[in-house]
């Protein structure tokens, strides 16, 4: 039993497992481009095996991406996760700044993209003979977009 002056230490929970984990980062790395990007890299790369080389490097530039990660999570142990990294290499100022650029731009134009992604994806069997339109799309992407941060509010 803990004297009635001292204070305890306040850890985390650890509610992630692996599963979790590798979920996380796949869906950080691959993301929704995946379903966008196939077409143009194949325009571009003009023959399908440079295309699979294209993502073969690809995929490999990212796996380092990824074990930098993994180096940083096990040599900083502040939450946080790139504020955390930030502030420890360069101080509250950079850190800050990030946090306000995710908040601000990073993040809201990430799901802007997850959500037009996919009300693209979830209109195409009802236009099959041409591209959904504008509105349609629009409308399915701010009702996605509503429905996560509602989701959201109300986990918190």
């Amino acid at each position: 039993m803990a004297e009635p002056g001292a204070q305890q230490e306040i850890v985390l929970k650890k509610q992630l497992g692996l599963l979790n984990g590798i979920g996380i980062i796949v869906g950080i790395i691959i993301g929704s481009g995946i379903f966008i990007s196939p077409k143009g890299v194949l325009l571009e790369a003009g023959s399908v095996g440079s295309c699979l080389l294209v993502w073969a490097l690809t995929g490999g530039i990212c796996l380092v991406g990824a074990m930098c990660y993994a180096e940083l999570g096990t040599a900083i142990l502040t939450s946080g996760a790139d504020y955390g990294y930030i502030m420890q290499a360069m101080g509250d100022l950079p850190a800050f700044l990030f946090l306000w650029v995710c908040l601000t731009v990073l993040v809201p134009t990430g799901n802007a993209i997850t959500g037009l992604t996919f009300a693209n994806y979830i209109l195409q069997p009802l236009f099959p003979d041409c591209g959904p339109p504008t509105m349609a799309v629009s409308l399915v992407a701010a009702l996605c977009i509503s429905k996560y941060i509602v989701q959201k509010e109300n986990q918190s």
